[in-house]
């Protein structure tokens, strides 16, 4: 198929990702839904006579040629929904676009591809949170970190992810013809090498309100998770957050105090259950059922086998040994009183070696320790 239909399929007003599907689907091709009589192309469910005579105007061509040679110019790869390069994960979006134009060298579908959003004005705590969440991941083996380069979160999760050798895509709401913010052109440019620059957006399209919404959908839609940093009440983030929620995919949120603006919004998708409160990667990995790389599993051995007491070790044996444990089996088993339990419980859940799950059930995480107190 010639690269210049789906490019004018893109290029005439009035027909989005929807119209397009509808097109697809009642067209023997591309090429000979640009030669149908009018009468024809108005059978087409979605075609209206304005699209109609977009189609006959021809007036799209010349903007096809021109894009047409930006991209041979600048060697971007310009991705068909029916590529086998485009992403899987988007690709079963009902609104997915038809057409993106992908500049970089990660692999779109790769094993596991997590999205990290929030706000632009980032605290030191989600700074941190960021910096250390990157360098958890960094054992992971086939991994994508996708954001959408703006300031603050997007930003900082682009670049620690590639201080941690972890490809990372920015999604773009504007062409490859520019960068935006204009500050972030040197990280885009260490991004190309390390991972790339995505948009639906031809070039010549500027950053406009309208786009990044646009761009939001991506963001959602290409990754099996998308993770919530730090977030007010309102904005892009929580945007995407509910994007993803429409798309039944996961979205995870790092809570944070009550008295930060920027933790308003994160701790709503939490309240709301519209997020899975996470703390760190084991949590993820946990609730995405993705193997616990041997790092984090030789990390946690070596910081958590000098914080056992004997009660501590004694409850984890218990637990680990049937994999996961009813509360009231434990109290039947150890005879404790149930403050006692719930203490020690409590102590091991915030050293990540169980983790509790509804009904009052408690599964293990880690190996069974010896006590060193």
């Amino acid at each position: 198929m010639k690269l210049i239909y789906p490019i004018a399929l893109t290029k005439i007003k009035g027909i989005g990702p929807r119209t397009a599907r509808s097109i697809i689907a009642h067209s023997d091709s591309l090429a000979d839904f640009f030669s149908y009589s009018k009468k024809d192309l108005m059978q087409i469910p979605g075609v209206r006579e304005s699209i109609a005579d977009a189609i006959h105007n021809k007036t799209y061509l010349e903007a096809c040629e021109k894009e047409l040679a930006f991209i041979d110019k600048h060697r971007i790869k310009a991705l068909w929904i029916e590529d086998k390069d485009y992403p899987d994960r988007l690709k079963q979006c009902d609104d997915a676009p038809l057409m993106l134009y992908y500049k970089g060298h990660a692999a779109l579908n790769s094993t596991k591809v997590i999205s990290i959003v929030g706000t632009r004005d980032a605290t030191h705590y989600g700074q941190r949170l960021c910096e250390d969440f990157m360098q958890g991941l960094n054992e992971n083996q086939d991994l994508l970190i996708v954001s959408g380069l703006a300031y603050g979160i997007d930003a900082l999760a682009h670049r620690n992810a590639l201080k941690n050798n972890i490809p990372t895509v920015a999604v773009l709401g504007h062409g490859l013809d520019r960068i935006y913010p204009a500050s972030h052109r040197e990280l885009a440019s260490k991004m190309l090498e390390h991972g790339g620059l995505l948009t639906e957006f031809t070039s010549e399209t500027i950053p406009e309100r309208v786009n990044f919404p646009m761009r939001n959908r991506i963001i959602a839609g290409m990754a099996d998770v998308t993770i919530v940093v730090e977030a007010a009440i309102k904005g892009g983030a929580l945007i995407t957050a509910e994007i993803a929620n429409s798309y039944n995919r996961d979205v995870c949120a790092f809570p944070g105090s009550i008295y930060e603006k920027s933790s308003e919004g994160t701790n709503y998708l939490i309240k709301t259950n519209r997020a899975h409160m996470i703390r760190h990667v084991q949590d993820l990995e946990y609730l995405m059922n993705w193997e616990i790389s041997k790092k984090n599993e030789a990390n946690q051995q070596l910081t958590l086998s000098f914080k056992l007491d004997k009660d501590q070790e004694r409850l984890f044996n218990l637990i680990h040994t049937t994999g996961q444990l009813e509360l009231n089996q434990m109290i039947d088993q150890l005879q404790w009183p149930q403050s006692k339990l719930a203490l020690v419980l409590l102590e091991l859940e915030m050293q990540s070696l169980i983790h509790s799950l509804p009904g009052k059930v408690y599964k293990s995480l880690g190996q069974p320790l010896v006590a060193t107190k």
